[in-house]
This record gives C-alpha cells, sequence and structure tokens, in this order.
C-alpha cells in the first residue's frame, strides 16, 4: 500500500509524469473547514493509505501549519509526517511531484518523508523578476534593492539550493546551474520575457523545450512581484531518483522506530545522535 502525500494547496500538484504516478490529496484551508472535518479527513487517509506524509512550504500562513498539527494531536497518531520545505511556490510543487512517484515504489513511509530534505538540494528553484525591491526570502544586497526600482529592470535569482542573483543585460555572469542531466519547468506571471527558455535552458545543458504549467498562486507573494517567469530544473526519471534515496545509508529513529535517511526523522522530527547533516556529493549526482 502506497504512503500517501498530502499538501496544503492545490497549486503544489503538477500533472503526474506518468499514468503510475499517484495524485496527492489536497488539505482544505482552515478557514475553509473546521477542525472536526479536517480530522476526519486525514482519518479516511490513514484508514486507506496507512502513513500520511503532508508537505507543507514554510510560506504557508501559520494558521495552516497550527490546524496541521492540531490534527495530528488531536488523532495522537505517529502516522502523520509534516514534511517542511523552504522551496519557492513550483519548487515545492515539484518536490511534491518526486515524492509522489517515489510512493509508489518500495521505500518505507519514514525514508519518504526524510527524502524531502535530500531531494531538494536537487532542485534548482529560481525565477526572473522585474523587481527585488521586495523581494525578502533571498538575499540580495542593498544595490539590488535600490537598481529594482529602475524601469526595465529585470534580475534572474536563484533561491536554491545556493542563492544568488544578477541582473539581466548588464553583467557576464550567469546563474550557477545542475552539473547532470535535468528538465526545466516554467510558470509566467506578468513579466514578458524568454530568457529561461531561449538562454538558462542552454546554458544548463536543458535536453528539449521546457515545459509550462501555470503560475502558483502564491508566487507572487513569495517572490515580492507579479512580474516574473519563475522556474525549476529538477531530475524527472524516477529510477534516477529511487537510486538517490535507495543508495543513502538507513537509519532506525530512536524515538518512533521509523526507518529514515539523513539526520532527522521525517515524522517524530527526533534528529539521529552524532550524525551530521549529509549533504549530497555533485559528482555522485545522476
Amino acid at each position: 500500500m502506497p504512503t500517501a502525500i498530502a499538501v496544503t494547496s492545490a497549486d503544489l500538484v503538477l500533472p503526474p509524469t506518468d499514468p503510475g504516478t499517484p495524485q496527492a490529496a489536497v488539505l482544505p484551508a482552515p478557514g475553509t473547514q473546521p477542525l472536526d472535518a479536517s480530522v476526519a479527513d486525514m482519518q479516511q487517509l490513514l484508514a486507506r493509505y496507512g502513513h500520511v506524509v503532508v508537505v507543507c512550504p514554510a510560506s504557508d500562513p501559520a494558521p495552516v501549519e497550527h490546524r496541521l498539527r492540531a490534527v495530528r494531536g488531536l488523532l495522537e497518531s505517529d502516522r502523520i509526517a509534516l514534511v517542511r520545505t523552504d522551496l519557492p511556490p513550483l519548487g515545492a510543487a515539484v518536490l511534491v511531484r518526486q515524492l509522489r512517484q517515489l510512493a509508489g515504489c518500495d521505500l518505507s513511509p519514514g525514508v519518504l518523508a526524510s527524502a524531502a530534505r535530500l531531494l531538494a538540494h536537487y532542485i534548482y528553484a529560481g525565477a526572473v523578476l522585474g523587481s527585488v525591491s521586495r523581494l525578502d526570502r533571498v538575499p540580495v544586497g542593498l544595490g539590488s534593492h535600490l537598481k529594482g526600482w529602475f524601469p526595465g529592470a529585470h534580475f534572474a535569482v536563484l533561491a536554491g539550493p545556493t542563492p544568488q542573483m544578477i541582473r539581466l543585460g548588464k553583467s557576464e555572469e550567469s546563474l550557477a546551474g545542475p552539473e547532470f542531466a535535468t528538465e526545466l519547468l516554467l510558470a509566467r506571471g506578468q513579466l514578458q520575457t524568454d530568457w529561461p527558455a531561449s538562454t538558462l535552458a542552454p546554458g544548463w545543458g536543458i535536453g528539449g523545450r521546457p515545459q509550462e504549467t501555470p503560475l502558483p498562486g502564491a508566487s507572487p507573494g513569495w517572490w515580492g512581484t507579479g512580474k516574473l517567469v519563475e522556474f525549476a530544473a529538477y531530475l524527472p526519471d524516477l529510477p534516477v531518483l529511487y537510486q538517490l534515496v535507495s543508495s543513502v545509508r538507513r537509519e532506525t529513529c530512536h524515538w518512533c522506530a521509523m526507518d529514515l535517511i539523513g539526520d532527522r526523522c521525517g515524522f517524530c522530527a527526533a534528529p539521529v545522535a552524532g550524525h551530521p547533516v549529509p549533504t549530497p556529493a555533485r559528482d555522485a549526482a545522476p
């Protein structure tokens, strides 16, 4: 029985990569559903799948996380994992789809939940912005903020895995891209530019034409402007994802006895004593 992947917004559910990719359960926002209904929905997921991994972006409003923790507390269940991610909206949606792909494999719920942190290292998420004057989620200098007020200024910003920003047309700099084969996903806002497809994709060695998807509703707020084109480069193939996750040493959580990879349990968040935070080696990437 596959582990259920649940999300806090429909924008986090991208079209499946193949017919075998499981769907994700969309949990209604706290303002649209009473607490007892949220508890009942989670009970149904647990009854059907056994374990539930909920992906909750760190940018979600505080009541969203509070509701999830209240549901888990009322159910007194150790079979619900709350996975937080700092990725921007499109990158978070890519991460969710990768977890959905892996949910259909023979990975245990604990490994699947703790794999989110590993997979995030291999998602190159960014955007082309018409202004960075209100960008506060990616470190940029004061000079860039001031330049963000200039008419016509465009910036390419990489949020992760390593933050970076360049001003387009004024520098020979380029965004540091992946050193392994990826595909590129685009989501267009109000900014008219083809730079991600015409310049970024060839520079990063992206195979084929970038795919496009509607802009997530949370993207303008995350990036500080609606004048943007969001992008994410990612590993698309399930065999590669599976090999990446299954090659990491597994541990057993000393608190809840779940299997895990890395330094922290995905279900109870208990740390693994004596183990540093794993940083995936770039030369080990496919």
